[in-house]
């Protein structure tokens, strides 16, 4: 089972505030046939679904030392993605701890609405600033990617796996802005404001509607030696050029020790 957006807005908002969130959007639960795409591992590829599993081990010790994690993941993160995108840049975006147990000021929950973390002109605009801000001098770049590189470091199984949608079956005109508003305070549920200054400059995921024509895949019982590429935006749509993902609770594994996974977001280029 996974959350959908039903909200029939051109655009919804995430109003976020110190301790409080308010979504304008509305979602419902889709019971759905989530593929076990072990057997079919040789097949799916990045730029055939937009997403790829491959055994990368770390030599981080403890991901939630955010020291250790600057200091060696970062620069692994760079290596696998240009090892499995086949790009000569990579910039890295950040990073992001979840577990499906207690949170903490370091930690959210899972990501349990369909989303791609970006929208196209969000993408594009981001790719082009973070060039120019990391690779000033070089070379124009002819592609990008940006993507996440998600690895679970809890043991297996995992009690909220991530669920990943082949980008070729979803449509090119699917999706629907969810605006992020930071704010010092959230407004009155009641006298939520029509529009927000400077929206198109905020950071905006893109949130889907359930279709029965998507294929969902999921790789269960992933361990901490494996991670998977999953793709935001590839500049080339003539491959599979993002993949719509979600976390789901999966009804098969019981008593399991509550899901930790780290996710890091990169932008890798073409020359």
């Amino acid at each position: 089972m996974y959350w959908s957006s039903v909200s029939s807005s051109r655009i919804n908002r995430r109003y976020v505030a110190p301790g409080a969130e308010l979504n304008t959007g509305r979602y419902a639960p889709h019971t759905v046939f989530i593929r076990n795409g072990r057997p079919a591992q040789g097949i799916l590829g990045l730029d055939t679904q937009g997403f790829v599993l491959a055994r990368q081990p770390s030599r981080v010790a403890n991901f939630k030392d955010k020291t250790e994690v600057d200091a060696v993941y970062s620069a692994e993160v760079e290596r696998i993605v240009k090892a499995l995108t086949g790009a000569d840049l990579v910039a890295p975006l950040g990073y992001v701890l979840r577990t499906s147990g207690t949170t903490s000021s370091e930690t959210q929950p899972p990501a349990s609405e369909v989303h791609v973390d970006m929208t196209t002109d969000r993408a594009v605009r981001l790719a082009a600033a973070l060039y120019e801000k990391t690779f000033a001098g070089r070379p124009t770049f002819s592609r990008f990617i940006a993507s996440s590189l998600w690895r679970p470091f809890s043991q297996p199984p995992q009690d909220w796996p991530l669920a990943v949608c082949d980008g070729t079956s979803v449509g090119d005109d699917e999706g629907v802005p969810n605006v992020m508003v930071r704010l010092a305070e959230l407004p009155d549920p009641d006298n939520i404001p029509e529009h927000c200054e400077n929206e198109d400059t905020l950071p905006a995921a893109s949130i889907f509607h359930f279709n029965p024509g998507h294929r969902w895949w999921y790789f269960p019982e992933m361990t901490r030696d494996e991670v998977l590429l999953v793709k935001f935006h590839d500049s080339d749509h003539s491959k599979a050029w993002r993949a719509p993902h979600t976390s789901f609770r999966d009804p098969n594994v019981q008593n399991a020790p509550p899901r930790e996974s780290i996710e890091f977001r990169t932008v890798a280029y073409y020359l």
